[in-house]
């Protein structure tokens, strides 16, 4: 699936499932909630941190959707194009950092 589809695919289910969208403030919060999620596998599964009675860690990568999917709620909800926004985005990168990285000796 493309991004354009995944984004058809976020608003179709949206207007059949969810009513609407939440509105952009409460939506970054939850986006914010759900990296949070992310966060506290990787802390506890590659990370020192040691597991609680409850984690489950084994998850990660339905939390790396739930961000996907709100992280698209927004673009939705805000008129982004994210697929032409990232294909700008990496070619801004890779000109901005065509050398950079492989001549940081700290990568080395």
């Amino acid at each position: 699936m493309n991004i354009k589809d995944a984004q058809k695919l976020v608003d179709e289910w949206i207007k059949e499932h969810g009513v609407r969208y939440f509105n952009e403030l409460t939506n970054m919060a939850i986006l914010s909630e759900e990296v949070g999620e992310v966060a506290k596998i990787i802390a506890r599964k590659y990370g020192e941190q040691s597991l609680k009675e409850n984690d489950n860690i084994d998850d990660l990568g339905d939390e790396l959707s739930d961000v996907l999917f709100v992280l698209i709620c927004l673009a939705n909800q805000t008129g982004i194009d994210l697929e032409k926004s990232f294909k700008n985005n990496l070619s801004k990168k890779t000109e901005r950092d065509k050398h950079r990285h492989k001549s940081n000796n700290k990568l080395k």
